[in-house]
């Protein structure tokens, strides 16, 4: 890679890094899971960068790259090997609204891998349907459905204290 595509390609990948992290984490619920699926969507992204940027969107190229990547990290089986004897323990400060994260965390865990990716594309990547559409490589009436199939079955996991949002009264 020439140094100009180089510079381009770090700068891109720092500004979309904590993103694309929170945004794995979501689809698979595991930190160090996460971690690898950033990673090698990030290796590959370097490797193909000139394709990348030629894309039309850039995020969205990016984002199907990740969701690929989650696909394919949870069909191989060498994913479910520990090679620890102990998981070990996980320490650091909480981050602002624990709870309730946890909660959403734990809800979209509970949910069919398509409506988790149509929700997380959605709402956390702020994808549009189309956008979403191409990143899931399905159509727009199947983000919508998946889209409104997730969101309905998470209402009843999330308590009401979430649902209705800190400091209302009811």
């Amino acid at each position: 890679m020439r140094t100009p595509d180089e510079r381009e390609y770090v700068a891109y990948v720092t500004a979309r890094l904590p993103h694309l992290h929170r945004a794995a984490y979501l689809l698979c619920g595991d930190v160090d899971r996460a971690q690898d699926i950033v990673q090698s969507t990030v290796t590959s992204l370097y490797v193909h960068w000139n394709r990348a940027r030629a894309a039309d969107n850039i995020d969205a190229y990016v984002h199907r790259m990740l969701v690929n990547r989650f696909v394919d990290e949870r069909r191989l089986r060498w994913s479910w090997v520990l090679l620890r004897a102990q998981v070990p323990e996980r320490a650091g400060p909480a981050p602002p609204d624990v709870e309730q994260s946890d909660e959403v965390r734990r809800a979209l865990m509970r949910l069919p891998r398509g409506q988790r990716t149509a929700l997380v594309l959605r709402f956390l990547c702020d994808l549009s349907v189309e956008e979403t559409a191409a990143v899931m490589g399905c159509s727009a009436g199947n983000v919508k459905s998946q889209t409104a199939r997730g969101l309905q079955a998470m209402r009843p996991l999330l308590t009401q204290t979430l649902v209705r949002g800190p400091g209302d009264d009811a």
